[in-house]
């Protein structure tokens, strides 16, 4: 089952319904006459004359939005929803859970920053959360195909645009809150208060899974809700030990008066809580905790999150880090079970936040040996300029300027001595680059491994 109503003209097939949306970038009313051409048989607008059927609103998100809500969100309300919000953590934390779902035996879809999944299905997502058309269709996809839990990314884009119009969620989760968006959202607290619009929408007394350990966690404790803190220091589960090594982590953490001793093929304190925070949502579904644990050494961390490559006795680390905290804790965590230097490429996109670039090359710089700053995805703006932003204010001198990606990796594996960590950010899993040229194709995973094997001579 899908939509009936569509929002993109070529899509449109003969006896559809198009409905003209207004976005930022462009304008549905635009498109019209296409959807027409392609078989439209009515229009749903908010002006204009048109050639077949056509109903006139005011304002045809909220038509959409309330179509939508009323006549499908009954056919897929009876599915568990799994919501997680915050800034980084997001697709670890969402993936660790639909991962540990499937090992135990259930039918379960994730959607979120790097696909959307379910049974053998994988498919690519243009954003965290797509518009809600997009989404219901995704819904409805998934119950078709037996989908007993769906578990999602929630962006705050999403939640201020009322992407997830309609949805309530079993379980909510908050990962980590930092500086990011601001082009957006233009505060901290504007920013904050769009994500936790996800902790209004639970059913009466659901599970709220919180990072107690996060300044800003007591904005997501809500009285309505079943909320379950995670801390190190005081909450309802207590994180008591945590062992690191280059290879995993290891930790005990007491709950409800038990004591559990586990280790993790991951590295990273912050992997710690998106595990503890996928173990509560999991085990609040109905499943033991003991039962949970037993599938650590088969969970395995998404592609481009910490993602490790051996190169002798060196370590390489491909991550998504793209945002000062995720910088700050990934550089932490390397010097939590690092044994020489650590090395890092770094950048930061275009078209996005300017504010954060000065921030992220301080953290790098002062939580490195040495950082090489190299392009990331410029987009539309000159890569030299972005570069002078991240640098212009930095004190240090143990870093270098290299705007070609390829040559930054190169160098920065030719500055491996032994016993070395190199962290390579900001693009993780992606597999492409944005220039002004436009979207290429670009793996810093692949880039690696070309010029491991021309130095080992394959």
């Amino acid at each position: 089952m899908e939509v009936a109503l569509k929002t993109d003209s070529r899509k449109v097939k003969p006896g559809d319904t198009f409905i003209a949306i207004p976005n930022v970038v462009r304008d549905g009313h635009d498109y019209i006459e296409q959807a027409i051409k392609n078989g439209a048989i009515k229009i749903i607008a908010e002006h204009g004359k048109y050639s077949v059927e056509t109903i006139i609103v005011e304002s045809t998100r909220e038509y959409l939005k309330e179509y939508l809500y009323k006549n499908y969100y009954p056919l897929i309300k009876d599915m568990k929803l799994i919501g997680l919000t915050g800034t980084n953590g997001k697709t670890t934390t969402c993936l660790m859970i639909y991962q540990i779902l499937k090992m135990l035996g259930q039918k379960v879809a994730y959607m979120g920053t790097v696909g959307f999944y379910y049974g053998d299905v994988k498919k690519p997502m243009v954003n965290t959360t797509p518009d809600v058309d997009v989404l219901y269709n995704m819904l409805l996809e998934a119950k078709d195909h037996g989908v007993e839990y769906f578990v999602m990314e929630v962006s705050s884009h999403a939640l201020d645009m009322e992407r997830i119009y309609g949805l309530e969620f079993d379980e909510v989760a908050f990962t980590n809150l930092t500086q990011d968006h601001l082009d957006y959202h233009k505060t901290l607290e504007n920013y904050a208060n769009a994500k936790q619009k996800l902790f209004k929408k639970t059913r009466n007394n659901k599970v709220a899974v919180i990072n107690g350990d996060d300044l800003h966690y007591q904005h997501f404790v809500l009285d309505n809700n079943n909320n379950i803190i995670i801390s190190a220091n005081e909450g309802d589960l207590l994180i008591e030990k945590i062992t690191f090594s280059h290879l995993g982590t290891s930790f005990k953490f007491n709950y409800q008066g038990n004591e559990y001793k586990t280790s993790l093929n991951m590295v990273g304190r912050y992997n710690v809580y998106n595990y503890l925070i996928a173990l509560l949502l999991v085990h609040c579904l109905g499943f033991k905790i003991e039962d949970i644990l037993q599938l650590n050494e088969e969970l395995k961390a998404p592609a481009g999150r910490m993602e490790l490559i051996k190169y002798g006795t060196n370590s390489i680390f491909v991550d998504f880090a793209h945002t000062p905290d995720a910088v700050l804790n990934v550089l932490r965590s390397a010097h939590e079970f690092k044994a020489g230097k650590i090395i890092t490429i770094i950048g930061c996109g275009g078209d996005r936040d300017p504010l954060k670039r000065p921030i992220m090359g301080k953290i790098a710089v002062e939580n490195s040996d040495y950082v090489i700053f190299t392009s990331d995805n410029p987009r539309s703006e000159d890569p030299l300029k972005i570069l002078d932003d991240i640098t212009a204010s930095l004190t240090n001198d143990n870093y270098v300027v290299e705007v070609d990606r390829v040559k930054a990796i190169r160098q920065g594996i030719d500055l491996l001595k032994g016993n070395d960590v190199l962290m390579i950010l900001g693009k993780g899993h992606e597999d492409y680059q944005i220039t002004k040229e436009g979207k290429h194709h670009f793996s810093d995973q692949e880039e690696v491994a070309k010029y491991l094997a021309i130095k080992s001579g394959k």
